[in-house]
């Protein structure tokens, strides 16, 4: 699923979007954002595949907010204003639809995003698997299959493995950026749980052993869904 979010001031733009996207199996809309300070909250809470961004909007406009953020999910561009274009493409982003959009338009621009996204993921698959975080004053190694799950903890992590913990200071956000989707996934707000150690669930929660017992992780409402369609495709 691409988790999806749309930015716009105008609410028909919105539910005209809010359409196109529901008639989409592969997209998931996760919020609608009326500014760019909402779209940005939303930015840092939880992971986004894809923003359909309008340009013209009050505050702060589309291109300048784009401009602003230093890991940007895929963007399309949504304008009544076609002079844009140009400014949009060197912005990187993947599309720049003009109002009113057509459905046969949207579906391009999100079939170009689709093909974008499973060429991250191959060489995020074929890509190293450790990477390296700050705690105790030093950089400390982290290899991804030793990893059995992430607990965030105000402004710290704590990455738990079988037998061991490691604590650093950053967002659950700016961690779930280095982690493999294909392996790890979102559970909670306050979770991260390697697909590979789960023994079950049951519930509400989600088994894994740590140190040699059953941990219990929760889940949380906005991620079950996601979580049960993803496992009922895979083999745990």
């Amino acid at each position: 699923m691409i988790k999806t979010i749309i930015v716009d001031d105008e609410p028909l733009a919105i539910d005209i979007l809010e359409a196109f996207v529901s008639k989409m199996p592969n997209l998931q809309l996760v919020a609608k954002c009326e500014n760019a300070f909402e779209a940005n909250e939303v930015l840092q809470q939880q992971k986004v595949d894809l923003m359909f961004l309008d340009i013209q909007m009050p505050q702060l406009n589309g291109v300048d907010f784009l401009k602003s953020l230093a890991n940007p999910p895929c963007v399309i561009f949504t304008t009544a204003y076609p002079e844009f274009a140009v400014e949009g493409f060197e912005l990187n982003a993947v599309d720049y639809l003009v109002k009113p959009i057509s459905m046969d338009r949207f579906l391009k621009a999100v079939n170009k995003v689709t093909e974008k996204l499973a060429s991250k993921q191959e060489t995020e698959e074929n890509s190293e698997n450790f990477f390296f975080v700050k705690a105790d004053k030093k950089l400390v190694k982290i290899n991804f299959d030793d990893i059995v799950y992430i607990e965030g903890l105000k402004d710290y992590v704590i990455i738990k493995n079988e037998s061991s913990r490691v604590i650093t200071l950053q967002t659950m956000k700016s961690l779930e950026d280095k982690l493999p989707p294909h392996i790890f996934r979102r559970i909670h707000r306050s979770f991260i749980v390697n697909m590979n150690k789960i023994q079950a669930l049951d519930g509400s929660v989600v088994e894994v052993t740590e140190k040699g017992q059953v941990k219990h992780l929760p889940i949380g409402k906005n991620y079950r869904d996601e979580l049960l369609e993803l496992i009922n495709g895979r083999k745990i």
